[in-house]
Order: structure tokens, then sequence, then C-alpha cells
């Protein structure tokens, strides 16, 4: 993770977004519909949609999206893993019900890029995304874990 305390450029939907290219203008569409259009290059995943389903098509993908609904609604975390872990390199971005002690989880796990319902606290975000700087899971964040550090 980066170390700096850029909190990331932000469209006005988006508040954190760690990323350098341009922002994705247009709306996004359904899993099932992308599955049907050649030219679809935003989608939004729902709780209950599969993210494996769009594997085949992650190289046209340049958002994803991906609804939390309710903060209690863990599914997106493995959405945004089965994505990064299958090569999904485009912005995924945690939308709805995102709540400042889930940031540096979702993170973790692969978002970069953050809209949700209610903005944050950019200062309680900060201190969120810093918190954990030795993890001991795998990340698709780029930091390595405590096992790989201790073998160093």
């Amino acid at each position: 993770m980066d170390k700096s305390n850029d909190l990331g450029t932000s469209p006005d939907e988006v508040q954190f977004r760690f990323r350098d290219d341009e922002v994705v203008d247009h709306g996004t569409i359904t899993v099932d519909a992308c599955c049907d259009q050649t030219n679809a290059a935003a989608v939004r995943i729902e709780p209950g949609d599969d993210a494996r389903t769009l594997l085949p098509f992650l190289d046209r993908l340049s958002l994803i999206e991906v609804n939390f609904p309710s903060f209690a609604d863990g599914r997106g975390y493995s959405a945004a893993r089965i994505l990064r872990e299958a090569g999904y390199h485009g912005e995924l971005r945690a939308v709805g019900d995102v709540l400042i002690d889930q940031l540096g989880h979702m993170r973790r796990c692969g978002f970069d890029a953050f809209a949700p319902d209610v903005p944050l606290d950019e200062e309680d975000a900060r201190r969120a995304f810093e918190t954990w700087e030795n993890v001991y899971q795998s990340t698709v964040d780029g930091r390595r874990t405590i096992q790989e550090l201790r073998h160093e």
C-alpha cells in the first residue's frame, strides 16, 4: 500500500480513488447485460451475482462496481478477490453502505476506489487505510505477509 497521506483523486461520486488512469465516466450495466453485449466497459455486481461470470470479459472491462447495500453483506469482498486473483487490473469500486472500519479490509481485497452512500470523514479514512501495515493473510494490494517478511 502507498504510505503517502494521499487519499487519491475522486470524481464527484467517488470519495477515494487510488488509481492514476482516467476515471470511467459512463454508467454501469448489470452482470447479465454484460454477458450479452460486446462493447460493455463498465459493470455493477449486485449481491447474489457470481463474479466468475465476468471472467471471460475482464480484458474489456475498465470499471467493475461492487454494490454493498448493507455493511453486513460481505459477499463483495469475495467478488473482489475472485476478480483480482483472475487478473483484473481495471478499477474496482466499492459502492453503497461502505463504512470506515471496512476500508482497510476492502483495500486488501483489491478495491481501489470507494463511493460510499454517505461521505466519510477524510481523517478517519486515512487512519483506516493505514491501520494494519503488516498482515498475516495474503493480499491483492501488493503487501507481503508477515511470514514472507520473516524469511527475507
